[in-house]
């Protein structure tokens, strides 16, 4: 044999000795019984993200005395497998807790009248709930647990009750829902941008006036200020949008001839529109006969 022929035949088996090691270490893959979810929401400006995995009931029983799967008084990992994360993007305030950015592993205590609700440090403990320390807390609460109308078989971890600022994170499982709410730093943001974007700014574009203006105004925060703000926005180029702020911060102000003419400005921009937005329009005829009736 020739000894391109022997380096060819020494090749092919040791591409094929290879092969058959990856295909002999390949592990076969089945769905778990606990399969992993990651829900995310935004609540202000601020990402919150949980990761889990979610247990069904399959006839047992949950949270009581002799449940099997959380008993009352032990810590839980909050739900199944690895340890179930939060994780948030910015510094957060959670049940009157400061809680700083970043991911921490989310346990709980249930009891029958409370619940405590541990964020720890530690994200590598899976089912060893009362392996970590307890100085690695980042915060700790209590919360009140509360009856489900409807069974939920599979172990639910999702956020409800959204607010500009907050959100309440619900777990649900079985006939037992307990929740708490974060509070994202919203304001603080918020007047940062409009500092610069506005305030210090020479000129702000019309899109910027705007939001600045809508946000004071939503806020309660110098409608005076927000007044100036949409009038600049509107004085080259009116959108009907933004015409009818105008016409809300009038009406708050209690501006209610003022208001009157911005909301039939806006209406008859807004049927002008292409296509006309009779949605606009309705809102405007509203306010005009809101403002008429504070103006008697």
């Amino acid at each position: 044999m020739t000894r391109i022929a022997m380096h060819l035949t020494a090749a092919v088996a040791l591409t094929a000795s290879v092969l058959t090691a990856s295909v002999t270490q390949a592990q076969i893959v089945t769905p778990q019984p606990s399969p992993k979810s990651t829900v995310t929401q935004r609540i202000g400006l601020t990402d919150v993200t949980i990761a889990y995995s979610r247990p069904s009931l399959k006839n047992r029983e949950v949270f009581g005395a002799a449940s099997p799967l959380a008993p009352y008084g032990k810590r839980w990992r909050t739900g199944a497998n690895a340890t179930t994360s939060i994780k948030f993007s910015d510094d957060v305030t959670i049940e009157g807790k400061k809680v700083p950015a970043g991911e921490y592993g989310l346990y709980t205590v249930p009891g029958a009248a409370e619940w405590t609700v541990v964020l720890n440090k530690s994200l590598k403990q899976g089912a060893d709930v009362d392996g970590f320390k307890d100085d690695q807390d980042v915060a700790r609460f209590t919360i009140k647990p509360y009856k489900l109308a409807n069974k939920v078989e599979t172990f639910t971890i999702s956020f409800a009750e959204l607010t500009p600022a907050t959100a309440n994170v619900d777990i649900l499982w079985g006939l037992t829902g307990a929740k708490f709410k974060v509070t994202a730093d919203v304001d603080s943001k918020v007047q940062a941008q409009i500092d610069e974007k506005v305030i210090k700014n020479a000129n702000p574009s019309a899109n910027d006036l705007a939001a600045a203006a809508v946000y004071y105004n939503d806020n309660n925060k110098e409608l005076k200020q927000a007044l100036t703000w949409i009038q600049k926005a509107n004085a080259t180029d009116p959108k009907f949008w933004n015409v009818n702020t105008e016409a809300k911060i009038r009406l708050k102000m209690k501006d209610y001839k003022g208001a009157v003419t911005a909301a039939e400005q806006s209406k008859k921009l807004a049927l002008a529109s292409t296509p006309p937005n009779a949605e606009y329009a309705k809102m405007n005829d509203e306010l005009v006969a809101e403002a008429k009736k504070g103006g008697k």
